[in-house]
């Protein structure tokens, strides 16, 4: 759409007596920094430094790289690690090694096994002693007492600086010589060059990705030709740590294990071995952190089955008998890929804990570029835009867990420009920045708007403009607001009539386009112009959106369906308690005002056990739906 025809409606709003507000952020497809992506618990007062800062990007080549090699009773299965360690190519680079030896538990020293297990650890202290390391320290850490995997895990690490890595290896893998080589490289490209930096990344894995943790989740398929991929899952067979998130995760888990907050998860398998196995393994608490925090850790996929680490699988704690090697270790004799070569960051694809591919970073900021979302995101070639003008952030946080659960995915949320918004953004969900979106429609033209009223403005002029965007590229739209709660997949499908194609409600405000000749032959230029020019004489009334479209419908002659919100559509929730019995009675949409406070609200939700966000706002299930 040409610019100067959509320059007619902002001229109205440009008479009043204030001015848009625009501000400019990197045209890079990643997001911004804010304050929300570096510390997303806003409520966790993180120091200062633990937020990434892409203006002061140091010499990669400063950068300190420590192994963390945790051990007890396997000294076979040590002396292999240790040895695949040694044999790796480090050049003339400083690699410190740091191996924690846990101490046998406490109750065999009453048992005829005491003296086999002294000597068991005296001949790995004595192996590990002995053992040359030539490429920096080697400190050894004897633990007084059985700790377990979980504390060998926690407690290896504190980083010195956000230039420390380290690489945590369990006794029972085995590293290829190359597999420094390949950390190294990823380092440089993924942490220290700006272009291609996600606040959202907290490491990679070297181990062959075979698991998805969330139940009924989809299998792993990945393209021959995908070398690298980011995935949300933990790799706990040769774990590389970036020190910023593994700070954040210290800190958090410090927070919910002082305040008995267990790991729960639901949806996911983990959380079922944390109940089997309680605090011996460490897993499901950073499974639940990384889940809070929409974070991603990058995978390697070589053809093969082949992997940089290959875990032997010992009897140990994590099995019962040995069960052998998972992988084929990738080295020089088998090495037919460019291993060294990375993609940048916008090429890689992103995966959830179902495996679902995430699209992070679709932040809409002008007319041209909602086109290709339109495209991406529509379902039966139907869009829901979601307003997000007068709705409290943890309110939409429950919608889109709705909204995961139901698995409805052909959305599109539309806000002011915000770190609210951005971190939407960040974890998938594609986003209008409707500051910049208006203001792309003739952005020389616009000024700061300051006028009191101007939110509900920009709100109505947004809406339009999105349904005739839709409407030229032949989708159906629903525009709704964030102050409701769908209760099926398919909330307003029951109320669609062929016979029209405007269907309306004022309670909750709701309005369905459908794309045919006719909408698109009303819903032009000269109609939107029409709806900005009703918008001062509806303002102080409570006449938004739905009024003025209806009454424009109206003298255009075209016919609307009424939805009576109130009636069989939706259940309105009040300061007295919640009516669970209506839901059971066909209704399709929770609604509510936010005038009756956000803490009754919730309370109303959650006695129709419909709030499913935890106290960091996060779902309290992750729920998978086969692709």
């Amino acid at each position: 759409m040409a610019p100067q025809r959509q320059f007619l409606p902002l001229l109205l709003l440009l008479s009043l007596p204030a001015f848009f507000l625009y501000s400019h952020y990197h045209s890079s497809p990643h997001l911004p920094l804010s304050s929300h992506s570096l510390n997303p618990d806003p409520d966790l007062d993180l120091p200062s430094n633990l937020g990434p800062r892409l203006n002061s990007i140091p010499n990669p080549s400063n950068f300190s790289f420590i192994l963390k090699v945790l051990t007890f009773d396997r000294l076979s299965s040590l002396s292999r690690c240790l040895r695949s360690l040694a044999a790796a190519h480090y050049g003339r680079d400083t690699v410190h090694l740091h191996i924690y030896v846990d101490h046998f538990r406490q109750a065999d020293n009453v048992s005829e096994l005491l003296d086999q297990k002294l000597d068991e650890s005296r001949r790995i202290l004595e192996f590990v002693d002995g053992f040359d390391w030539k490429y920096g320290q080697k400190v050894v850490h004897y633990r007084t007492g059985n700790v377990g995997l979980q504390a060998q895990w926690l407690e290896a690490w504190w980083p010195s600086s956000d230039h420390e890595f380290a690489f945590v290896v369990e006794d029972d893998l085995e590293l290829s010589p190359l597999y420094y080589k390949f950390l190294k490289s990823l380092i440089q490209n993924y942490y220290y060059n700006s272009s291609n930096f996600s606040p959202s990344i907290y490491g990679a894995s070297l181990q062959r990705p075979r698991f998805v943790p969330g139940k009924h989740g989809n299998k792993i398929h990945l393209d021959d030709g995908t070398q690298i991929f980011l995935y949300q899952l933990v790799g706990t067979w040769g774990q590389l740590l970036f020190p910023k998130p593994w700070k954040e995760f210290r800190l958090w888990y410090d927070i919910h294990k002082a305040k008995g907050i267990k790991p729960f998860l639901q949806g996911m398998v983990t959380t079922g071995w944390y109940k089997k196995l309680g605090e011996r393994i460490w897993t499901p608490w950073f499974i639940s952190f990384i889940h809070s925090r929409g974070y991603f850790n990058i995978y390697t996929n070589f053809l093969h089955e082949r992997a940089l680490s290959v875990s032997h699988r010992d009897a140990g704690v994590n099995y019962g008998k040995t069960a052998g090697p998972d992988s084929y270790l990738l080295d020089e004799s088998s090495l037919d890929i460019e291993l060294l070569e990375m993609q940048p960051l916008t090429k890689l694809k992103w995966y959830d804990f179902c495996f679902k591919e995430v699209v992070p970073g679709r932040v809409i900021k002008s007319f041209e570029e909602l086109g290709s979302v339109l495209y991406s995101v529509q379902k039966q070639d139907t869009i829901i835009f979601v307003s997000l003008f007068g709705a409290s952030e943890r309110f939409i946080r429950n919608l889109l867990c709705h909204f995961e659960s139901s698995n409805i995915q052909n959305y599109i949320l539309m806000g002011p420009n915000s770190d609210f918004l951005l971190d939407l953004a960040r974890r998938g969900h594609p986003v209008i920045d409707v500051d910049q979106f208006l203001s792309s429609i003739r952005a020389h033209k616009m000024k700061s708007l300051r006028d009191s009223d101007m939110e509900v403005k920009k709100d109505i002029l947004v809406k339009a403009y999105v349904i005739q965007k839709s409407l030229e590229s032949g989708f159906n739209s629903w525009v709704v607001d964030g102050n409701m709660l769908p209760l099926s997949s398919s909330p307003f499908l029951d109320t669609i009539d062929a016979n029209y194609d405007f269907h309306a409600g004022k309670t909750p405000e709701i309005l369905f386009v459908r794309s045919s000749s006719s909408s698109q032959k009303v819903w032009v230029d000269d109609f939107i112009h029409k709806v900005a020019g009703m918008v001062d004489s509806v303002m102080g009334r409570g006449k938004k959106f739905v009024y003025i479209v209806g009454e424009l419908l109206k003298q255009e002659g075209m016919r609307i369906k009424w939805v009576d919100g109130e009636g069989s559509l939706s259940l309105r929730i009040d300061s007295r308690n919640a009516n669970r019995t209506s839901m059971a009675n066909g209704k399709k949409t929770v609604i509510w005002s936010p005038e009756l406070g956000s803490d009754t609200i919730q309370k109303r939700l959650e006695e129709l056990d419909l709030w499913i966000i935890d106290s960091e706002d996060s779902c309290t299930a992750v729920v998978c739906h086969q692709s």
